[in-house]
Parts: C-alpha cells; sequence; structure tokens
C-alpha cells in the first residue's frame, strides 16, 4: 500500500488501473475529465494494459461497452451530468443484457439552465434503469468503492454506477491509501463469465422475446437486484479484511438514544456529521443516517436504523420537480407500514450546488423539529 495525495477523480483513474479492466471507453465531461486524463497518462507510460476508446459521444461510449462487457472483458467508464443523460436508452441495454460494467458517475447539475456544480439529480433519475448505485463522500472512498464494485457486478452480473459529488470529491485532495497490486489481485480475480459473446458457443444477444420471456427477465434482474445486497455486504467486510477499510451499505453515526436522526447520501455527510458533533454539544440527541448503496435499497437496513427515532430529516442535494427531494420519498417508501416509524421531514439542501454549511444543517433540523426538541 503506498500513500498519495489524490483528489477523487483520481482516486477512480487508479482504481480503475488496479481492477486491470481489457477496454475502457471514455468521453471527456466536466468535471469528469481528469478519471479520462489518469487513464490515458497511465496507458502512454505502459503502466495500465487495456483498450482505450474514445467514442464520438457518451450515447456511444456505453454502446462499445456493453458488447465488449459480452464477449468477456472486463469493462470500465465513467461520466457526468449530460454524459449520464445521452446514455439514457443504453443503461436499460446494458441492465437487461446483464452486462457487469463499472461506470465512475460524477454528479454534477443538469441543463438547463447550463452550470457545473455539484447536484445528484443525473444520477438519480436514473435509479430505474436497472444500475447498481452507490454514493461516496471521499476520494479514499471512492476508490475502495469502484473496486466492490468489480466484485459485486460480476458476481450477480448487472451493471454498477459509482457516484461522487463534483469538485466537493471530483477535485477535492486528500491522502489516499492506494492498496499495491497484488492486494488488489487476491481480492479480484480475473473476469471469466461462463456465457459470453463467442463464435466458438455460438451464442448471441438481441433476438426479440414474448411478453412472457419479457415478465421473466425481468423478474431476474429484481432477483439479481436483491442478490447485489448481500453481494454488497461481503465485498465491503472481506475488502476490509484486505484493506483495513470497511464502509457498509449504510452507516450510523451518533444515532444511538437519537431523537433526530439527518439522513443524506454523497459528500454532504462529511458536512453533516459537524453538524451532529455541534448539536451533540448544545444538548440535542441527534445522529446521522448515511445511505451508501441506493439501488439495490436498503429496506431493512434503513428501517432497522430508524426505528423508533422521532424525526427524521432527510437532506437532498437533488431535486425531483413537482415531488420534491428524491432521497427523501425514498426514505418514506423504506418506512412505510412501519409501526413506529418516524415523521419523515424533507429538505432540498445544496440543489445546483448551493454551499450548505455545519450552521445550515443546523438550522434545518430546529425548523424541521424545533418545538419537538424543545420538548424534549
Amino acid at each position: 500500500m503506498t500513500t498519495m495525495l489524490l483528489n477523487g477523480n483520481h482516486a477512480v483513474a487508479w482504481a480503475a488501473r488496479l481492477a486491470r479492466p481489457q477496454v475502457v471507453p471514455l468521453y471527456p465531461i466536466t468535471p469528469q475529465t481528469p478519471v479520462l486524463e489518469l487513464i490515458t497518462e497511465f496507458q502512454a507510460r505502459g503502466e495500465f494494459d487495456a483498450e482505450v476508446l474514445t467514442p464520438e459521444s457518451e450515447h456511444s461510449v456505453l454502446a462499445a461497452c456493453i458488447p465488449a462487457s459480452l464477449a468477456g472483458s472486463r469493462v470500465f467508464t465513467a461520466t457526468a451530468s449530460q454524459g449520464l443523460l445521452l446514455m439514457h436508452e443504453v443503461l436499460h441495454y446494458a441492465s437487461g443484457a446483464r452486462a457487469p460494467i463499472v461506470m465512475a458517475n460524477v454528479n454534477r447539475t443538469v441543463a438547463s439552465p447550463w452550470a457545473f456544480w455539484p447536484d445528484e439529480t443525473d444520477s438519480l433519475s436514473q435509479r430505474d434503469t436497472g444500475w447498481i448505485q452507490y454514493y461516496t463522500e471521499s476520494p479514499q472512498e471512492s476508490l475502495d468503492t469502484v473496486l466492490q464494485a468489480f466484485r459485486v457486478a460480476e458476481q450477480v452480473l448487472l451493471p454498477v454506477m459509482v457516484s461522487h459529488d463534483a469538485f466537493y470529491v471530483s477535485h477535492s485532495l486528500e491522502p489516499v491509501d492506494v492498496p499495491s497490486q497484488e492486494a488488489v489481485d487476491a481480492y479480484l480475480p480475473a473476469y471469466s463469465p461462463a456465457q459470453r459473446l463467442s463464435t466458438e458457443l455460438g451464442s448471441s444477444w438481441g433476438n426479440v422475446v414474448s411478453q412472457e420471456m419479457y415478465a421473466r427477465h425481468r423478474r431476474q434482474i429484481e432477483d439479481a437486484m436483491q442478490l447485489a445486497l448481500q453481494a454488497a455486504q461481503d465485498a465491503d467486510r472481506e475488502w476490509a479484511a484486505s484493506s483495513g477499510r470497511s464502509w457498509g451499505i449504510v452507516e450510523r453515526y451518533r444515532c444511538d438514544g437519537a431523537s433526530v436522526v439527518a439522513v443524506a447520501i454523497g459528500s454532504m455527510c462529511g458536512t453533516a456529521r459537524e453538524a451532529i458533533d455541534a448539536l451533540q454539544d448544545e444538548g440535542v440527541a441527534a445522529g446521522l443516517l448515511k445511505i451508501r448503496l441506493l439501488r439495490p435499497l436498503p429496506v431493512n437496513a434503513l428501517r432497522a436504523a430508524l426505528a423508533g427515532v422521532p424525526d427524521v430529516v432527510v437532506l437532498d442535494r437533488n431535486h425531483s420537480p413537482g415531488l420534491g427531494g428524491i432521497v427523501a420519498q425514498e426514505v418514506k417508501g423504506a418506512l412505510y407500514g412501519l409501526h413506529d416509524a418516524p415523521r419523515v421531514h424533507a429538505r432540498l439542501a445544496g440543489v445546483g450546488g448551493v454551499n450548505v454549511s455545519p450552521a445550515a444543517i443546523m438550522q434545518m433540523v430546529r425548523e424541521a423539529v424545533g418545538p419537538a426538541l424543545e420538548q424534549r
């Protein structure tokens, strides 16, 4: 292991290098471009033995990923914002093909108006495409999660998206522990699927199916998603045994005995911890629940973590017009029918990249449950 000063995008590029993919289609888009740049530097120096493709658009990037994956290659790509939206129809093709592609997405505002700030609407608007979705809050977590994502994807045969926030993570420099190639090789064996597109096997893909076959196929994707819950926990546990770092699928921070719990994804979790510590110093029994895995949604873990908590304040750096914060709706759905379910207070926090300070989070908590806090 070597400790390096890396930003989040370069940490992702290092994870891609260590995972030994054979095909890497990429297209530059702010603020993902440093991923592509470092990968091409690795290749130019003879340190990255992969076919790096630069098609004419993000749509073509993912269209190149799918056949490469179906032919038996390990495949990595990266994108952001409008690039991810341009991939939309092909995202469905990838999951339907059961292609275990791993894609890093840098969460950025979507147009219009035109902007380049942190906002998670791009990936959250793709949550029904059949991709497993992770959200990370630091360069170290991004590196580790990309490696875990390959384990999960290739076990359950579904594509995985690892998202981190623009600039807060993508361009922030932190010390990152980069594992040795030997450690990663031991953790992530070579991808060798039993079924693949091959003239020797006589296999094919893309035929038209009946209604019954299509319905059965969708049920199989749902079954794979449920298997991914355990696969993600197993991948994290085995990575912890190798590296000493565990991230879980959800994280409870100072939640024991909490009367109010903030819920967040991505980089806002780091800011929220500061707010929780300050609230605790004021005598408020506050905690944080970080959701790392959003698809498949860890419903049982959310219910166990929040059962009996009087109030939950969900902080959303995203927006579904006409509905509000997307994560808040996910949390409400997970808690529906729980006999001691908390009151869920949804707050749009940081939409469009607006800075959210610890003081701002404290104020949101007070405004949401202020009278109840005074009574406690």
